[in-house]
């Protein structure tokens, strides 16, 4: 069975997505380059079930953005040969409105909830039922005459997406029977990506040219794949189309994009707190508020790779910047008053 796609829910969806970037898309576990062994594990969990004639168990994937929760979600539907309907946490407003979506479900059909943290309440009370019962418990009527009506649902896969696991409910977390956390991508898995991005972009690239787009991708696919395109056209504008390691990188530069992957925004944000609180520690509300940028996009977005990169710590008083990012913002080095010497190995 071909694999279908209803990213709405009674109308309320993401904005569609670049038909580019399905293109680029994995359609299958083989296709899919990297997460080892998230990859290994779903394998047997999809061979398991069929064999068994079953509906998938329910899985969940948390992880930071652009890593590929989404692709799996439409590879599961894709190895199991069933129908996906996706959704997000913020579009099912009312415990109505997903009790239309579930009702629609047919046998092991796969319900797929980006930023399922943000379920609200009352709608997380109608899933629990349905994930661990397949039933859904309906109130007819009001006051003393109210009764509670059961309505049996076939046997469906919900495949939730989280980059905040610690906002997952407790209940909610413990109906997934599988749980898998995707981490960032290898420089050579990422290179992997780029190269298979090319070849289907029809896109001459040379091997540092791949190397150098991989390079400051941040460990990210859905960067890397965004950046080639970029690339590509500084090259075809500038050099002929063909993509070098000078091409990528005069290109990058252009987007502010420096070696190591770091754009605009994580600069301002070390720049910020080395500079304006001397070196941290420095809270979340305090940065979003001098770098205008909402907390959650900081804590999401930028925060996982400075941390990855060694360039801030996370403490109980706050952010504070290493001795990493001072060197490659070319600051020096001189701890607050006050402040613990993070690098100083004595004591």
């Amino acid at each position: 069975m071909n694999t279908k796609t209803d990213e709405s829910v009674l109308g309320g969806h993401k904005q569609p997505e670049d038909p580019v970037d399905l293109a680029l898309r994995p359609s299958a576990l083989d296709e899919l380059i990297g997460q080892e062994l998230v990859k290994e594990n779903l394998r047997i969990q999809i061979q398991a079930t069929r064999q068994r004639g079953e509906a998938l168990e329910h899985v969940l994937f948390h992880g930071p953005p652009g890593l590929g929760k989404t692709t799996l979600a439409h590879i599961l539907a894709t190895e199991m040969g069933v129908n996906i309907k996706v959704t997000s946490g913020p579009a099912i407003e009312r415990a109505g409105d997903l009790a239309a979506i579930l009702t629609n479900l047919r046998a092991g059909d796969i319900l797929f909830i980006d930023e399922v943290h943000r379920l609200g309440r009352m709608v997380e009370e109608v899933l629990y039922p349905a994930m661990e019962d397949y039933a859904l418990d309906i109130i007819i009527g009001k006051g003393p005459a109210a009764r509670s009506v059961r309505l049996k649902l076939p046997r469906f896969t919900v495949v939730g997406a989280t980059t905040r696991l610690a906002l997952l409910s407790a209940p909610l977390r413990a109906r997934f029977g599988a749980v898998y956390r995707l981490d960032y991508y290898d420089s050579k898995a990422l290179s992997d990506i780029v190269r298979r991005g090319a070849r289907l972009l029809n896109v001459p690239c040379e091997e540092d040219g791949i190397l150098e787009i991989a390079r400051r991708a941040r460990g990210t696919p859905r960067i890397a794949l965004r950046m080639l395109r970029r690339v590509r056209d500084y090259a075809e504008v500038k050099a002929g189309g063909h993509i070098t390691a000078e091409v990528a990188e005069a290109g990058l530069s252009m987007m502010n994009i420096d070696g190591v992957g770091l754009d605009d925004m994580d600069r301002r944000i070390l720049l910020t707190i080395i500079e304006k609180y001397n070196g941290g520690p420095v809270g979340l509300n305090t940065i979003s508020a001098s770098v205008s940028e909402e907390p959650d996009t900081i804590m999401d977005v930028v925060e996982p790779y400075l941390l990855q990169l060694g360039f801030i710590d996370r403490t109980a008083q706050g952010r504070v910047a290493t001795k990493a990012a001072y060197d490659h913002l070319g600051k020096t080095y001189v701890p607050s008053v006050g402040q613990p010497d993070l690098f100083n190995d004595a004591g």
